[in-house]
């Protein structure tokens, strides 16, 4: 279990000599604020734009996009209670025809029966062409 933190993005870039570019100082905003919950033992989620629906005038609203920043840790009592094990690699069962070393045969499962591995190539129906039929 988790609890989170959603804290707004910074608009605006942080000044510092060694940041010239207005990207730079940005990005200098967002690694502060990264860097700053990480100390204090938050893990950064992801950065979100939702829309917001604010008041405007009287009686009208108006929608803005407003960016999130998400951070999550660990509940306090939960961690205790986490214990990561190791999974066991399941048994592989691999079925290999049998092969009689005396005859070269092995078991053919459609019809039960022996067949030849090598040598007999003249009646292997498989190997051999069909024949004319003489009555036709």
């Amino acid at each position: 279990m988790y609890e989170y933190k959603v804290l707004p993005a910074p608009e605006k870039g942080e000044k510092s000599r060694s940041v010239k570019t207005p990207e730079g100082r940005f990005a200098l905003s967002i690694e502060g604020a990264l860097n700053e919950m990480a100390a204090a033992g938050w893990e950064f989620l992801r950065a979100e734009s939702l829309p917001s629906n604010e008041r405007r005038g009287f009686a009208g609203t108006a929608t803005h996009m407003r960016s999130l920043l998400v951070f999550r840790r660990p509940l306090e009592d939960q961690t205790a209670q986490f214990q990561p094990r190791k999974l066991e690699t399941p048994p592989v069962a691999v079925a290999a025809p049998s092969v009689s070393a005396s005859k070269g045969t092995a078991p053919n499962p459609a019809t039960g029966t022996g067949q030849t591995l090598r040598g007999d190539r003249k009646n292997d129906p498989i190997l051999t062409r069909p024949q004319k039929d003489e009555n036709r």
